[in-house]
């Protein structure tokens, strides 16, 4: 009879709520964002958007056109002053995705931060960030175990 190996149990996955917030007065204004903290989670700040911070697309544009189409065409683009690149915030967000540990997570986050931590999840292309539409107050499940994710999108939050 041949012997067997006691296999340890399986980890538990991680599982990460990332729920949006309600759109305040300057998100309804379409002004830029000032990459604000997420208490708990650091790796899921909002993106430093640099010189633009505060002020609205149309302003960049109307001053800036080649930036805001290096920004919206190019993930290595980084807004001038200190802002951070699509690509950037996609690496940033998936490392620290990366290191959660197995259990329950929640995180209340900027959109453009889910579409960072779907695009590393499911091994999207960079370009992909700007195809991905997140609804204020919504969650996004992420949901793994080595190495391989889940997605469940755009649940109300208050489900």
């Amino acid at each position: 009879m041949p012997e067997t190996t006691p296999q340890a149990p399986p980890r538990p996955p991680v599982r990460l709520h990332l729920t949006t917030p309600p759109l305040d007065a300057a998100a309804r204004q379409g002004r830029f964002g000032y990459g604000d903290p997420c208490p708990g989670h650091a790796g899921l700040a909002g993106p430093a958007t640099g010189d633009w911070a505060g002020r609205t697309l149309e302003e960049v544009a109307a001053e800036d056109p080649r930036g805001i189409r290096g920004w919206l065409t190019d993930p290595q683009y980084a807004p001038p002053g200190g802002g951070e690149s699509v690509a950037a915030l996609i690496a940033r967000t998936g490392a620290h995705l990366a290191a959660l540990p197995p259990g329950p997570h929640h995180a209340v986050v900027a959109q453009a931060v889910v579409r960072a931590a779907v695009v590393w999840a499911l091994e999207l292309p960079a370009p992909a960030f700007w195809r991905l539409d997140v609804r204020p107050e919504t969650v996004t499940t992420l949901s793994g175990r080595a190495g391989r994710w889940n997605l469940l999108v755009g649940r109300p939050a208050g489900e």
